[in-house]
């Protein structure tokens, strides 16, 4: 039952629950002061966690007001977000392709470089690939044809025509880019690995990550071959604002065909998705997490056609 001073309870829940919705609706808007509006975007999708304990102490302190602020709050992070939440993908497609960051730090690569060759890709990019044998003997018969830059690497099922490392901004390659020879015709493959995002005295530090965004989005725009796939450790989410500039290139293959969000890092209890696939003029069919392996990321595949 609600009594006559119903309207004095919970404006702080309120205003907490208005607070949110601003974070959710404008975080464009968010100032990228210290890079604190990227890492907001990174982990938008965790602002819904938010709603459980404020729904509580809306009905704890019985405040309508708390309660209707809250479950507006709700409404709009569903209708933000949940069309992520189902299956877009069709199935089927003639390309099946998979990145993974394997850490250098893994200790488990044998076991890491089985769980790849289960997932049957075409093409399989690598990332902090610091020329363990463990891959190069498991990916040879399946693989034949191999081009590696630094610590990045591409396996393919079809000749390789060309390779080349990439200068991205940084002191050494730690990117690539190889013309595949696919059943479907020239194929430009993107094989990354941007900066980290770094914590510092001014906040958290993301000049290398964005200066390589740039430079690789320059570098897909004026690309000659049609069909492309970026894919790797872009240290990014397709929320975040510094990937503007490559996402108004490339698409999402998660986002597409995916279901959830596929978050990919780091792999024990993934918060959010840095590990991405991103094509032009592909169909992107089915787009997935795979399991953990021994890295602190998990891979990603996608099935394309076109």
């Amino acid at each position: 039952m609600i009594d006559g001073d119903w309207w004095r309870r919970g404006w702080l829940v309120t205003a907490a629950a208005l607070v949110v919705m601003v974070l959710l609706r404008f975080h464009l808007r968010v100032p990228n002061v210290g890079n604190l509006g990227s890492l907001l975007e990174t982990f938008l999708p965790w602002l819904v966690l938010m709603v459980v304990p404020l729904g509580v102490l809306a009905l704890v302190r019985r405040a309508p007001i708390a309660v209707a602020a809250t479950a507006a709050l709700a409404a709009l992070w569903l209708t933000m977000f949940a069309t992520t939440l189902w299956p877009k993908g069709t199935g089927g497609g003639d390309l099946r392709v998979l990145t993974h960051n394997v850490s250098a730090a893994n200790t488990a690569t044998e076991a890491t470089a089985d769980a790849l060759l289960d997932a049957d890709a075409d093409l399989v990019a690598l990332q902090e690939f610091t020329g363990e044998k463990d891959f190069r003997e498991a990916f040879a018969d399946r693989y034949p044809h191999e081009a590696v830059a630094s610590t990045v690497g591409l396996w393919s099922k079809f000749p390789i025509s060309s390779a080349e490392p990439l200068d991205l901004g940084l002191s050494w390659a730690r990117a690539l880019r190889a013309v595949v020879a696919t059943d479907g015709g020239e194929l430009a493959v993107y094989v990354v690995h941007l900066a980290s995002v770094r914590v510092g005295p001014l906040g958290f530090s993301s000049s290398q990550r964005d200066l390589a965004i740039g430079l690789l989005a320059d570098q897909v725009a004026s690309d000659p071959v049609r069909r492309l796939v970026v894919m790797g450790d872009v240290n990014g989410s397709s929320y975040d604002r510094a990937l503007a500039p490559l996402l108004e290139e490339v698409s999402s293959a998660q986002r597409l065909a995916g279901r959830g969000f596929g978050f990919t890092w780091p792999a024990r209890f993934p918060l959010a998705r840095i590990d991405q696939i991103l094509v032009r003029n592909l169909a992107t069919r089915r787009a997935w997490v795979l399991p953990r392996t021994g890295s602190d990321h998990r891979p990603v595949a996608a099935n394309l056609s076109g």
